[in-house]
């Protein structure tokens, strides 16, 4: 039995699994769940994950929710290391640290201006509630803020090296980049630059590729 992950690759937390699988150069099948006929709610897919979500991660005999824990279980299985830091107590608790940045601070900001300005066109979901992108949009400028002030002391959030923690990003920002609110990545110096670094890494592309 191969590896499979189920969901649908333009949801970001399908997403950044599918960049980890292709760092590790690992195979793979994206087995599609219909999410619009709601099959995330049916009996079989809520026996892979409880909650009805998207991705769920099968290998073997291993099923897994949740992406950021999918991602570790990849990296580690495939000795991408690297992107882990595990075995450098500082530099690994750096990545933790930009990791929960990423999912407490990031994705709460994020994942709403994406869903109103992107994700609703893309599905038929009705008029874009203006006033909830407004209030997320001030709270992402607050985040890259901090962004841009860390980005000035290294080339990546955890540090001078590549990490999981950076490529969590990547799906969100790819999709904000779409609608005129890029100027929240264009005008931070430091941003722009590291949003380029990760456009340049081969997974990214590859991924990117298929959420046209």
């Amino acid at each position: 039995m191969g590896v499979k992950v189920y969901g649908v690759v333009v949801s970001p937390y399908v997403a950044t699994v599918l960049v980890c699988l292709e760092e590790a150069g690992a195979a793979y099948d994206l087995v599609a769940v219909d999410m619009a006929a709601g099959e995330h709610k049916s009996h079989h897919h809520l026996a892979r994950n409880p909650f009805g979500k998207i991705p769920v991660f099968e290998d073997g005999e291993v099923t897994l929710f949740e992406s950021r824990a999918i991602q570790r279980y990849v990296l580690r299985k495939y000795n991408r290391m690297d992107l882990l830091r595990e075995g450098n107590l500082e530099e690994s608790s750096m990545v933790d640290v930009w990791t929960e940045v990423e999912a407490h601070h990031h994705d709460p900001a994020v994942s709403h201006v994406v869903r109103e300005c992107v994700i609703k066109p893309m599905i038929g979901g009705g008029a874009r509630d203006q006033a909830i992108v407004d209030e997320s949009v001030d709270q992402l400028r607050k985040v890259l803020e901090v962004y841009d002030q860390r980005l000035s002391e290294s080339e990546y959030l955890a540090g001078d090296f590549i990490s999981v923690a950076d490529l969590n990003h990547f799906p969100y920002i790819y999709y904000l980049m779409t609608t005129e609110y890029a100027t929240l990545v264009e005008s931070c110096t430091n941003v722009k630059a590291w949003w380029g670094r990760l456009l340049a890494r081969p997974s990214v592309r590859k991924v990117a590729a298929m959420l046209r």
